[in-house]
């Protein structure tokens, strides 16, 4: 979508303002009754722009994501659908693109799935008629078109703000973000990080980007991590995760791990909103959600203005 067009959702409208953004994220629980997911969820409102809602994380069966983003529109929360490629050929995710635009659901997150093997169902059969660029060019022609890409009509609004994943790396000499440009190329509108709490790392990324005309709205991802050990199994299991040796150090030797676990967690959110060309942040707590709420409020970074690129 173009700058000049009506933003399709409060997300869109606050990364075009400039203003420093901060989303979170919740994993449905595994239920039929909403009301522990929405337990999560109520804390962040008036909080987070957006909450992202997982879509079988871990290669794990949970409530499903479009069900549990609805109930977050009727909460008042905006959500960020997070939709796999894992799971549905192009038929069923084009389905799901209707479905979630039908229940006023407007921000996709669009990855490619945790590969079943690693979850705690391992015969399970993977999908992946597409990749994540191609569900997100598929995405993108659906919005612009206004067809499916059958040809046939879309009938009725159909406005989608498109993100895609990536990893933030120290850009090495020659690097070229070729990956984030051809997402970029396919119709991305944002873009969200796994976790990165290397503020040193996340400079040098965003420098590089800006060197190559990158202006894609970045949020980085961020935790506050309760214990080192928790942070030892993150850099270990999750794959590009980045957390500096001085604050699995400072988790050591705390004597309240999960408070320290906040501090550093705020003082990176404060840290990531004074770095031109991050756009801001998107905090995960898995197992932790309780703390995401407090962390987002004591770092002060709603409602600034983010840095503007020299």
């Amino acid at each position: 979508m173009t700058s000049e067009r009506r933003a399709a959702s409060e997300l869109q409208a606050k990364l075009r303002s400039g203003e420093f953004v901060v989303t979170a994220e919740i994993t449905p629980p595994v239920s039929t009754d909403p009301a522990e997911f929405l337990r999560r969820a109520l804390p962040l409102k008036g909080l987070a722009t957006a909450v992202n809602v997982t879509d079988g994380a871990g290669a794990k069966v949970h409530l499903s994501g479009l069900a549990a983003a609805h109930f977050l529109v009727q909460s008042g929360i905006e959500p960020i659908f997070q939709i796999t490629c894992r799971d549905r050929n192009r038929l069923a995710l084009q389905a799901d693109l209707l479905g979630a635009a039908s229940l006023g659901i407007h921000n996709i997150l669009v990855l490619a799935g945790d590969d079943p093997k690693l979850g705690d169902q391992p015969q399970a059969k993977p999908v992946y008629d597409l990749d994540s660029r191609g569900l997100i060019a598929m995405a993108h022609e659906m919005r612009t078109r206004g067809k499916l890409p059958s040809g046939t009509e879309i009938q009725g609004k159909f406005n989608l703000v498109i993100g895609a994943a990536e990893l933030p790396v120290d850009p090495q000499p020659g690097w070229e973000p070729k990956g984030l440009a051809a997402k970029i190329a396919a119709g991305a509108d944002f873009v969200q990080t796994q976790f990165c709490m290397d503020l040193e790392v996340v400079r040098r990324y965003a420098a590089r980007l800006l060197e190559r005309a990158i202006k894609l709205p970045i949020l980085i991802g961020v935790a506050p991590i309760p214990s080192a050990r928790s942070a030892r199994w993150m850099r270990d299991k999750l794959y590009g995760t980045r957390i500096p040796d001085e604050y699995v150090l400072r988790l050591e030797k705390a004597t309240d791990p999960r408070r320290e676990g906040r501090k550093i967690c705020v003082e990176v959110l404060q840290g990531l909103a004074e770095i031109p060309g991050i756009a801001g942040a998107h905090v995960m707590a898995p197992m932790n959600f309780a703390e995401i709420p407090a962390t987002i409020e004591q770092s002060g970074v709603l409602g600034r203005k983010r840095r503007a690129a020299a």
